[in-house]
């Protein structure tokens, strides 16, 4: 189960896509923020591919799901009445 989340996480952060997940240039602190995340995201994943113990494995994991998490929410529509 943990390989096929490993396979997953990885696969879903690959190449140029990674980068364009969210619109460029949209501006302001939220914007910073993902690519922020996104930034981090790509790096531990690379991590994750050279990870050679199952702790590191794990650890780097959670970090990515945390990641995730937070991309999640920062990209859910706002609340109607916030519009």
């Amino acid at each position: 189960m943990k390989g096929l989340r490993r396979a997953r996480l990885a696969r879903s952060c690959q190449g140029s896509e990674f980068a364009s997940i969210f619109a460029p240039g949209d501006g302001g602190a939220v914007s910073t923020v993902i690519e922020n995340l996104l930034s981090r995201k790509q790096k531990l994943v690379e991590q994750l591919e050279k990870a050679r113990s199952v702790e590191d494995r794990d650890r780097l994991e959670n970090q990515l799901e945390q990641i995730n998490t937070a991309l999640d929410f920062l990209d859910r529509p706002a609340p109607k009445d916030a519009r």
